[in-house]
This record gives structure tokens, C-alpha cells and sequence, in this order.
């Protein structure tokens, strides 16, 4: 810490250089994916935690880690605005926890422990890239989808569950909904891959369903 305090001006404008440096790595991977928070929020985290961490340690001589603190709770109402619940899982926690990371990566700039900056953006990087592939893996072998299926007569509903099992699903039937003499199921489907898109084959081509979605 009393290192930093005898940092000259332009010292603190590079480690400012780098925490910005820093957050355009980690967001222009998040921009390329098209999540809700881009390339300029990850900039202006990883910028501002750095910047708020430079002013504890100047400003808080007494308490240097007052004004730092208190990043985490602004960046918890950050995370939270990014979460959003899908169709049957809940989004954003990714890129929520991403914008909390990037956060700790500008703190550690800013207080001038700028290896574990380098390291934690690789660590970052390599987890969002990376893991992309087994998550593919393990989609492809146990794919949840949510489908709704409209057919006339309630006995039809067996004849959906034998087109599950037909195809090797798992199934739960999640709602019901009768209107205008048709009934509509919401189901939740589980298994693989392939199984989902052979059961979308069998669903266009049965004449017992007069609608789908998923």
C-alpha cells in the first residue's frame, strides 16, 4: 500500500490503461457471444473498480479498504440486473458472475497487483471459451426443452407420452390449457440431442397434433 501512495501520477493513468485493457478482452468475448452485458460494461467495471480502489487507498489512509468494500454491493445490483428466468432454466447467472470476476480483476489493478490482474483475465477467458465445449457435450447428451402441444381429444395426451417414449424422452407434463376445443400441454422433455430432433419429425408428421411449440 505505501508503495501506491508514492505512485506519480502516470503510474496510476497505466494502471488505469490496463484495467480498461483488461476489460475490453473480457468483454469483447461477451459482446461476440451477444450477451446482455457488452464490450462497454465490462470496460467500465473493470475501469471503474480499478479507479474506486485507487481512492480508498488514497483518500481512506486510515481505513484503505472502506471505499473498495463497497464496490462488491454496487456490483451485486449489477449482476442482479442481468439475471433473467427463461422459458425453464434461469439466465444471465454467467455473465453476472463474469461482471463480479472483471470487478476483483479491477481492484487487483488498482492496487497494483497487476500479475493478478494478467492472471485472473486469462482465468476469465479460458473459463467462458474453453468450457464452451463440454458444455455442447453435455447438452448433446441431456438436452432439457419445454414443448407445448395442442391435440383435440384429452386421450391424446397418452398418445403424446407414447411418442416420448417412442424417441427415448424423458417427460413431466408442466400445465394444461383448455380453449376453443383444443387442449394445449406444456411439457418438460429430457434426453438427448438427437431424440429432441427425431420427436419433432414424429410430432409434424402425426395427424393427432394439431400444433407444437418449443
Amino acid at each position: 500500500m505505501e508503495f501506491l501512495n508514492d505512485h506519480s501520477i502516470q503510474n496510476e493513468l497505466l494502471l488505469i490503461f490496463i484495467s480498461v485493457v483488461l476489460g475490453i478482452l473480457i468483454g469483447a468475448e461477451r459482446e461476440y457471444r451477444n450477451k446482455s452485458a457488452g464490450l462497454r460494461t465490462f470496460i467500465l467495471i473493470c475501469f471503474g473498480s480499478c479507479l474506486f480502489t485507487i481512492l480508498s487507498i488514497k483518500i481512506g489512509v486510515d481505513d484503505p479498504d472502506r471505499i473498495a468494500a463497497n464496490i462488491i454491493t454496487g456490483i451485486g445490483f449489477l449482476g442482479a440486473g442481468v439475471i433473467f428466468k427463461g422459458d425453464n432454466k434461469i439466465d444471465g447467472i454467467t455473465t453476472a458472475t463474469t461482471i463480479w470476476a472483471t470487478a476483483s480483476i479491477g481492484m487487483a489493478v488498482g492496487s497494483g497487483y497487476v500479475y493478478l490482474a494478467l492472471l485472473g483475465t486469462i482465468l476469465v477467458l479460458l473459463v467462458l471459451s474453453s468450457l464452451t465445449v463440454f458444455e455442447k457435450l453435455i447438452d448433446k447428451e441431456h438436452r432439457i426443452r419445454e414443448y407445448k402441444i395442442a391435440v383435440v381429444n384429452h386421450e391424446d395426451v397418452k398418445h403424446c407420452e407414447d411418442i416420448f417414449k417412442k424417441n427415448h424422452l424423458k417427460f413431466i407434463i408442466s400445465k394444461q390449457q383448455y380453449s376453443q376445443g383444443n387442449l394445449a400441454t406444456s411439457w418438460i422433455v429430457i434426453g438427448k440431442s438427437a431424440n429432441h430432433e427425431a420427436l419433432l419429425k414424429n410430432l409434424m408428421e402425426d395427424e393427432k397434433v394439431i400444433a407444437y411449440q418449443f
